[in-house]
């Protein structure tokens, strides 16, 4: 299986008073419009998640929307408090072990720190740290079923390295 972290695209600035809710602040449409354009770059190469989980967060549900809407697989959204800010990566093993079945590819949307430390964790042993811009994807190849420290990271790619 190929696991996706995904840190969601740019959205509007943390405690701009137009948002007091933080979990409703959206992405910007600058943000939206870019993400769109990694998303048909990375699609054209194979990125196809068939199942996408998803922060509650408004910024992160729009972001996994924008990747359903890229891919030709049409992947279903499924939206999980695991992928809060603070992130439980055993949730989210359990969640993905059970709900995948048979997908070859599903993605993860999240926030920052969590997804370099989630991805870390997936890779390597914890307490590493991978760093990831906005809107930043990570491809994780595992032999069978996620597991920590069984994943080898395959790529790592920036809309600034893909010219979008």
């Amino acid at each position: 299986m190929i696991l996706y972290v995904i840190r969601h695209a740019w959205a509007g600035h943390y405690g701009d008073r137009e948002w007091p809710d933080d979990r409703l602040r959206p992405l910007t449409e600058e943000g939206q419009e870019r993400f769109a354009r990694m998303v048909e770059k990375l699609a054209n190469r194979g990125f196809a998640p068939e199942l996408i989980a998803t922060s509650p967060l408004v910024r992160c549900r729009q972001t996994a929307e924008i990747v359903a809407e890229g891919v030709s697989a049409g992947a279903e959204v499924v939206l999980r408090e695991e992928l809060a800010p603070g992130s439980d990566l055993g949730g989210m093993l359990d969640w993905t072990n059970r709900a995948a079945g048979q997908c070859k590819q599903v993605a993860w949307v999240g926030h920052a720190p969590d997804v370099g430390h989630l991805t870390a964790a997936l890779i390597g042993k914890p307490p590493g740290w991978i760093r990831f811009a906005k809107g930043a994807v990570a491809a994780v190849r595992f032999p069978g079923q996620p597991a920590p420290r069984e994943g080898e990271l395959r790529w790592l790619v920036t809309a600034k390295v893909l010219g979008c």
